[in-house]
């Protein structure tokens, strides 16, 4: 599903990432962990395409979606908008802003609610959910991207233990019944023991094998 070979990123004429192979097959949890600005984000930006590489290669047999860390939905907005926002490039930003979204399109979307729990809230405003609530409607939105390789960032750093357990079960049951591929930095080993087929550490821009 993911192939990186080589990578080499520089941000500020500093190499945040020093030639970085790693590969992720379709239906395994890939785990990163590390300290911060070891250059674990920066990592998944660059496999999401949002920063550019100096060297080396990055091959997607499928097309990748990102979990930001702060679910990075808007406030007012019912969740269900939130996430139709996933399908945004198949139907255009005038057709999106005027909500003229075809049926087929609702009803994914809230196909993609009922995925992660969350049948039924589809009309709820995102500011009124819970943290692990709109956790889950930033993974529905990726799975609305139609994305087979699941990129979180730190997707449970806000969240309390209970509720982070259960957005970690989400991403591993998404990896083990549906194949996708799945890497998510974490900066809990006990958390990362939990869900991982393997776990790496970065430090310094390099990965190893935990």
């Amino acid at each position: 599903m993911l192939e990186v070979a080589g990578l080499v990123v520089a941000l500020g004429g500093r190499e945040v990432l020093r030639g970085v192979d790693l590969s992720v097959a379709a239906g395994e949890v890939v785990t990163l962990e590390g300290p911060s600005g070891a250059g674990k984000t920066t990592l998944l930006r660059a496999i999401a395409g949002l920063v550019p590489a100096a060297a080396g290669q990055i091959r997607c047999g499928a097309p990748a979606g990102l979990v930001f860390q702060q679910h990075a939905l808007a406030a007012r907005l019912s969740a269900r908008d939130n996430v139709l926002v996933g399908g945004l490039g198949r139907i255009g930003f005038c057709r999106a802003a005027l909500r003229a979204w075809p049926r087929p399109m609702l009803a994914e979307a809230d196909g993609c609610l009922a995925r992660v729990g969350l049948e039924g809230l589809g009309a709820r405003r995102a500011g009124r959910l819970s943290g692990g609530q709109r956790q889950r409607v930033a993974v529905a939105r990726v799975l609305m991207q139609r994305a087979r390789l699941l990129l979180a960032d730190e997707p449970v750093a806000s969240l309390d233990p209970e509720n982070a357990a259960a957005v970690l079960d989400l991403l591993r049951g998404l990896a083990r019944r549906e194949g996708r591929a799945v890497l998510v930095t974490l900066h809990q080993p006990e958390l990362a023991r939990r869900i991982a087929d393997r776990r790496l550490r970065m430090e310094e821009g390099r990965l190893w094998p935990l």
